[in-house]
């Protein structure tokens, strides 16, 4: 007899007993017998005897459906229907505890007993998607949109679209793959939609490409998953606004100062953070009264990377060493209650063989040394953003015609003021200045950056999915080619819709 007939005739057996037990008491009150609180005492134990025998034989039933090959319902009907036997109490209580009950349990959570769909549709289950996209509209209102050859244009190393010929934008198209694998162990994938390709016929450059910018894995290395190690292409801690993701950052672009020691942010290798338990806390209040954060990063952090930069093969046997602290302090008690102040540093120290305008890279290495200091006040409402680096950087000098290492340094100050309720949203305005003297690496023959901009904007979301930033930019800026010289000058509007989805 299958097992979905022993539950079905267990569940008659049941209800026929109770019926049994239950009949003395009715008898008595149909005979007109006055009714004692004794009776009802034992009327409800038998009643919660029955209900608690449903319920069991209830579960057998449903573990039985998960049995391949069992019996329909309608296949046991007769079995329910039968007449009940004399059932004692001692034999429907053996209906619980059969062989059946202890069978059917695991049958019920056992994976194996899972469909194919049923256990993908369990594992996709855990895994979240997100994303944002950034559309941007750039207009060089005055100065050098164009300039004779050999002399600076007005462009930037941060927005291909900043030109004399250029109209709409996709800076961005992020998608987000993430989720836990159990064990302590997570994943983190995002591609981008829209980068820009360069090396095209005649020059000409073709944009939204599909390229990788982080595949990594966190690895928890103790229970609170304050210790973690992360192994893949991800971030690279130098720098807080270099962490701070794009679709949380104030300004349109990352400053050239901080950057320009990791162009576009991250590499391949391996790096462990940690965050104390009351630092997190912190953190959380933070994220929760809605301020822009630096990112799932650690109060501590160090690892080791190619150091030839994202989406390049290695080019020496050298790593990219990097150590960075952050901290932040409550200011309560000083007459700015409520209000958190963030200090840190960072230190880099890397050998890295810049291309070169015959092709390839160098054949000998550069060595790179950062020094990098950070102080955020977060904004409740006002609030200003500082970081400053200084070191040694490979550049080209053109009176050798050769990339040489010299002197870098630079940074930026920016002042914000954060309106919590604007238009059923929050708004931002700000205002920012960036300095910078020293090599892009990123570029071909690491040509020298001189940059000296004044930036001011503000940021209004006025509801979570949609953020808008208007800001209007006074560059001063040497572009990045070695074959031109000097600054370019000019005024920029800028426009940028950033929806999250």
């Amino acid at each position: 007899m299958g097992r979905q007939q022993i539950s079905a005739v267990a569940l008659a057996v049941a209800l026929g007993g109770a019926t049994c037990w239950a009949t003395p008491a009715f008898a008595q009150t149909a005979g007109g017998s006055a009714v004692t609180q004794e009776d009802l005492a034992a009327m409800r134990a038998q009643m919660t005897a029955m209900a608690q025998r449903i319920t069991s034989l209830e579960a057998q039933l449903a573990a039985a459906k998960q049995v391949p090959g069992s019996p329909q319902l309608a296949a046991s009907a007769p079995a329910m229907a039968a007449p009940a036997q004399s059932a004692a109490p001692a034999q429907v209580a053996v209906a619980p505890s059969g062989p059946a009950a202890p069978q059917a349990a695991p049958a019920a959570g056992a994976s194996s007993g899972q469909s194919l769909p049923a256990q993908v549709a369990k594992a996709a289950s855990g895994i979240r998607i997100r994303g944002y996209t950034q559309v941007r509209f750039n207009e060089i209102v005055s100065g050098d949109k164009d300039a004779p050859a050999g002399r600076s244009r007005l462009r930037s190393v941060h927005d291909g679209s900043i030109g004399p010929d250029s109209n709409f934008f996709i800076r961005r198209l992020r998608l987000v793959f993430q989720g836990d694998l159990g064990h302590g162990v997570s994943f983190y994938l995002q591609p981008d939609f829209a980068a820009a390709v360069n090396s095209q016929s005649v020059g000409e450059r073709r944009d939204n490409y599909l390229q990788l910018r982080d595949a990594y894995v966190d690895v928890a290395l103790d229970k609170a998953h304050r210790l973690k190690l992360r192994v893949g292409q991800s971030k690279i801690p130098f720098g807080w606004e270099n962490l701070q993701s794009s679709g949380n950052r104030v300004p349109l672009d990352r400053s050239d100062a901080m950057n320009s020691a990791v162009p576009s942010e991250r590499d391949l290798g391996v790096v462990a953070y940690y965050t104390p338990t009351h630092v997190q806390q912190i953190w959380d209040d933070l994220e929760h009264q809605g301020q822009k954060l630096f990112g799932n990063y650690g109060a501590f952090g160090a690892g080791v990377f190619n150091g030839q930069g994202v989406n390049r093969p290695e080019r020496n046997e050298s790593v990219m060493s990097v150590a960075m602290a952050t901290w932040p302090f409550r200011l309560d008690g000083i007459g700015l209650d409520g209000q958190v102040l963030e200090v840190g540093g960072a230190v880099l120290h890397n050998k890295v063989r810049p291309e070169v305008r015959a092709g390839g890279v160098t054949e000998a290495n550069f060595e790179e040394h950062r020094v990098g200091l950070h102080a955020i006040l977060y904004p409740k409402p006002f609030g200003i953003q500082a970081e400053w680096n200084f070191g040694k950087a490979p550049e080209f000098d053109t009176a050798s015609q050769a990339i040489q290492l010299k002197k870098a340094s630079g940074g930026y100050v920016m002042a914000m003021y954060r309106i919590a309720h604007f238009g059923g949203g929050t708004l931002i305005p700000y205002a920012r200045w960036e300095r910078y003297k020293g090599g892009w690496k990123a570029a071909v023959n690491a040509p020298r950056l001189d940059t000296n901009d004044i930036e001011l904007g503000v940021e209004w979301a006025p509801i979570k999915p949609l953020e808008l930033t208007l800001a209007y930019a006074r560059m001063k800026r040497a572009e990045a080619d070695e074959r031109r010289s000097g600054q370019a000058e000019g005024d920029v509007l800028r426009a940028q819709l950033q929806w999250n989805y």
